[in-house]
C-alpha cells in the first residue's frame, strides 16, 4: 500500500497569497488544510476548510487537532494570516482607536505566527518537515506610518531565525519568505490609503511589475518540496521585483 500523500496546513488561506499557496499544493497532490477567519476559506478548493482566528490560541489548537483527526497528519505549515493598517502615532489620534490597531496587528501577525508554529512543530516529521511564515519586505526595513506592522513583520524574522535553531536537530526547515509589493486586496488597499495606482507604483520597482501571488507560492514550493530546499533555514527569502537591494 503506497504511503498517502503529504499534507500542509495553510493559514490566512480564504484570499491573496494563501489562497494562492492551497491551489498550487492542491496540484502537486499534497492534501490541504486551509483556514482563515473568513467564511471564503471554504470556496479555497482544499482538503479541509476550518474558520480560525490565528490570534486565539484556543481557535489554533482547535485547527491543528482537526487537521491531524481528518487527515491523519500534517508535514508543512504555512504560516500566512496577516493583517495591515496604519496606526497613527499622532497626538490627536484617538487613543483607543491607535492602542487597538496596535494589538490587532500584532496579534495576528506575530502572536498567530507563535501559536500555530508551537502547535504543529510537535507533529512535524523529523528530517522533512517544513515552516514557512510569510513576511514581509517590512520585516526589513521601516516605513514611518506602518510601525505595528513593521514590528511585527521584524519579530517574525526574528522568530523565524531561533526557530529554525531550535528545530535545526530534527532536521526540519523554518524560513521566512518577505514579498514586496504583490498584487492582492490587501496591496490595492494599501495603494488607495497612500493615493498611488498600479502603474505609478510598477515604475519604482526595478524589474517593473508587482509580484503575482502565484509567485511567492512557487516559491514556498521550492522551500518545501524541493531538494535545494533541503538545506536552506532560518534565512529572510525576497521576493520584490529587485526593489530591496
Amino acid at each position: 500500500m503506497s504511503a498517502s500523500p503529504p499534507v500542509i496546513l495553510v493559514t490566512g488561506a480564504s484570499r491573496g497569497i494563501g489562497l494562492a499557496i492551497v491551489r498550487r499544493f492542491a496540484r502537486l497532490g499534497w492534501r490541504v488544510a486551509a483556514c482563515a477567519r473568513s467564511a471564503a476559506v471554504e470556496q479555497a478548493g482544499a482538503d479541509l476548510a476550518l474558520r480560525c482566528d490565528v490570534s486565539d490560541p484556543q481557535q489554533v489548537a482547535h485547527t491543528v487537532a482537526t487537521t491531524l483527526d481528518r487527515l491523519g497528519r500534517i508535514d508543512a505549515l504555512i504560516n500566512n494570516a496577516g493583517l495591515a493598517g496604519t496606526n497613527s502615532l499622532s497626538p490627536e489620534a484617538s487613543p483607543a482607536d491607535a492602542d487597538l490597531l496596535w494589538h490587532q496587528i500584532l496579534a495576528t501577525n506575530l502572536h498567530g505566527t507563535y501559536y500555530f508554529a508551537k502547535a504543529v512543530l510537535p507533529h512535524l516529521p523529523d528530517g522533512s518537515g517544513r515552516i514557512v511564515n510569510i513576511a514581509s519586505v517590512l520585516a526589513l526595513f521601516g516605513v514611518p506610518d506602518a510601525t505595528a506592522y513593521c514590528a511585527a513583520k521584524h519579530a517574525v524574522l526574528g522568530f523565524t531565525r531561533a526557530l529554525a535553531k531550535h528545530a535545526a536537530p530534527r532536521q526540519i526547515t523554518v524560513n521566512a519568505v518577505c514579498p514586496g509589493w504583490t498584487r492582492t486586496q490587501m496591496a490595492e488597499e494599501r495603494m488607495q490609503a497612500l493615493g498611488l495606482t498600479p502603474q505609478q507604483l510598477e515604475a519604482g520597482i526595478p524589474l517593473g511589475q508587482m509580484v503575482e501571488p502565484d509567485e511567492v507560492a512557487a516559491l514556498v514550493e521550492m522551500l518545501v518540496c524541493s531538494e535545494a530546499g533541503r538545506k536552506i533555514s532560518g534565512q529572510a527569502l525576497t521576493i520584490d521585483g529587485g526593489s530591496f537591494c
